[in-house]
Order: C-alpha cells, then sequence, then structure tokens
C-alpha cells in the first residue's frame, strides 16, 4: 500500500521499516497505476496533492515524473520517509515531506486532493476516525478531491500485526457521512486487488470524495 500509517503508534512503524527493504513490504507496489490514474483524472500537474501515510511508496516520484509540482508526503514514520527520500536523491527536495501522525495532525494549508491508500482501514475507534476525517475536511479546498483507498469487505483483518476495520464502499461512504456531516459528497467509488511481493492477494476498495463548499 502507499505506506501505512497509522495506529499501534510511531515506534510500531519506525520497527516495520527499520531493517528492511520498502520492496520487501506486503504494501509495496513498483507502480502504483490506479492511484496514479485517479489522481491524474481528476487534478493537472499544478494541483496540490498531500499523500496520507505516503511512506516509502513510489507515488512522489511517479507524480514528479508526470510533471506535478505540488507534492506532499505525510507518514508517521521518519524512517519511511528517510527511505524514500535517499531513493529519490536530487528529486526529493521538490517534494514536501511531513512526520505527523494524522490523527493529531493540524493541516497548514489547503489541498486540491487528498490520497490515502491504506491508513484509514487502521483506525477501528470513532475517535481516531473522526480526528482522520476532520484533517481530511480542513486540508481539503471546497470542490476538492479526497480518495481513500482500505481494505475491502472481503480484504484481510489485519496487516503488519494490527487489527483493521474493513470497508464496502457503502459502509465508507456511511462513515464519512456519519462522522464529519455534511463535509463531503461520495463522487464514485470501486475494487481492487494488490498483490503482495510473496505473491498473496488482498481485497481492497477505493472510495471518492467531493468536499462540499461547507460543512
Amino acid at each position: 500500500m502507499a505506506g501505512h500509517g497509522r495506529t499501534g503508534g510511531q515506534t510500531h512503524w519506525e520497527d516495520r521499516y527499520d531493517g528492511t527493504r520498502p520492496e520487501e513490504l506486503s504494501w509495496f507496489e513498483a507502480r502504483p497505476d490506479l492511484s496514479l490514474d485517479l489522481i491524474t483524472e481528476r487534478v493537472g500537474p499544478e494541483a496540490g496533492v498531500i499523500d496520507i501515510g505516503g511512506g516509502a511508496s513510489r507515488l512522489a516520484d511517479c507524480l514528479l515524473a508526470r510533471g506535478y509540482v505540488d507534492v506532499s508526503v505525510l507518514d508517521i514514520s521518519t524512517t519511511a520517509l528517510a527511505k524514500a527520500q535517499e531513493r529519490m536523491g536530487g528529486q526529493a527536495a521538490q517534494v514536501a515531506w511531513i512526520a505527523a501522525d494524522i490523527t493529531a495532525w493540524t493541516p497548514p494549508r489547503r489541498f486540491d486532493l487528498w490520497h490515502d491508500r491504506a491508513v484509514f482501514h487502521f483506525l477501528t475507534d470513532a475517535g481516531g476516525q473522526r480526528a482522520y476525517l476532520a484533517a481530511m475536511a480542513e486540508a481539503l479546498r471546497p470542490g476538492g478531491h479526497a480518495i481513500v483507498m482500505s481494505f475491502a469487505e472481503d480484504g484481510p483483518e489485519s496487516c503488519s500485526g494490527l487489527p483493521v476495520r474493513r470497508y464496502a464502499p457503502e459502509e465508507m461512504a456511511e462513515t464519512v457521512a456519519d462522522l464529519v456531516p455534511g463535509a463531503f459528497r461520495p463522487d464514485g467509488a470501486g475494487r481492487f486487488t494488490h498483490v503482495t511481493p510473496t505473491g498473496a492477494e488482498q481485497r481492497f476498495q477505493y472510495s471518492l470524495f467531493r468536499r462540499e463548499p461547507s460543512g
């Protein structure tokens, strides 16, 4: 997945990345094609894009290669961010790197698109979910886009030693509507299968939202 982040605390995720090559982690993607398609269908290269739980993902590299000029990556693990910066070399200076727990983060600006490939499903209590969604609402400009991916209802019950909450797209839409009423409207959904580096298949869903002018 495009990084995880993060229940389990910062120590859990630092330990998960420390001493392990990103290519060996279950969420690794050599090329995040679905994320790229969903992003580029919705915003152009001038848009502000933030990747939540981006960690050592290659999404930032791919966005820069497509001409995107305002890319931010947020992750609770400084180790994951450091590995991404080392991989990108001089290009890393073109990305804003944010070390933060998404449930305790105050966005300093507005973005056009919020992307999360595998963070929200780690938030298994309403308090963490509400804090995440409040940050998402604060971070997006009116009319902005959110892409929230999670394990589907038939996906894994845990990941990286932590429990997760699985969602059908309808359940994701209901959760967002219940916890941040009036902030977002659904804008599409779908399913996909991620194949891990060891060949295991993981069922995912993605839910798309638009930020309402008020709420």
